[in-house]
């Protein structure tokens, strides 16, 4: 087993039980769209045309009170060996993520750039493909490191919406998507299984970003 996979593997243990109290919900494909919108999910987002024969799409979406200007700098400088990944810490460092986590602008860390590195874990890394400022960063496999082979590729977009509250503040839409493709059936389950661990991670990450975003200076 690789140990992008023995990774995963580990990971799912410690949340199995708050899993299993979700089988419902999952069952039913909840945790494919969870928070965004059907026109959210069916939209077209930058990162979409590099696994234009994706299997399977995961579309997570959020409201954070604050501006994309607030909002991007936190996502810029995500990262295994930066800022981390804003979301349960200590279930990422059970699987050898060794992440530090940031609560904190690091200037250093801000000039996010396409083919930079873009650590998952420290065996483990996709390549930052493409970059828009304050609107989106999107992450693919295709040209990334992992030990052995993973069966399938991934691209994981995150991008950015303006938009006006109810109070009439600014606000973001964050809008967080990942396509996965395979040529294996038999790595589905294991897609299945991190697309339900990446929901409960993302869910926690978003809300994270925006609690960072409404009461942090940048």
């Amino acid at each position: 087993m690789s140990r992008w996979r023995a990774g995963v593997t580990v990971m799912s243990a410690p949340i199995a039980a708050a899993a299993a109290t979700l089988g419902v919900v999952l069952a039913a494909g909840v945790h494919r769209r969870l928070g965004a919108t059907k026109a959210e999910a069916f939209a077209t987002l930058p990162g979409d045309d590099l696994l234009p024969d994706a299997e399977i799409q995961n579309d997570r979406a959020r409201t954070v009170p604050a501006s994309t200007e607030a909002v991007w700098p936190w996502i810029a400088q995500l990262g295994q060996d930066k800022a981390g990944f804003y979301s349960f810490e200590f279930l990422e460092n059970l699987a050898g993520c060794q992440i530090n986590g940031a609560s904190t602008i690091h200037p250093e860390w801000q000039d996010v750039k396409p083919g930079d590195v873009f650590r998952l874990h420290p065996e483990v890394a996709v390549r930052v493909a493409q970059v828009d400022p304050g609107r989106a960063l999107v992450l693919t496999s295709k040209g990334g490191e992992a030990p052995g082979e993973t069966g399938f590729d991934i691209t994981w977009a995150m991008t950015l919406v303006p938009m006006i509250s109810e109070s009439g503040e600014h606000a973001t839409r964050l809008h967080f998507r990942e396509r996965y493709a395979t040529d294996r059936p038999s790595m589905r389950p294991t897609i299945e299984l991190t697309s339900v661990i990446s929901a409960l991670m993302t869910w926690r990450m978003m809300a994270r970003i925006g609690e960072l975003s409404s009461t942090v200076d940048v």
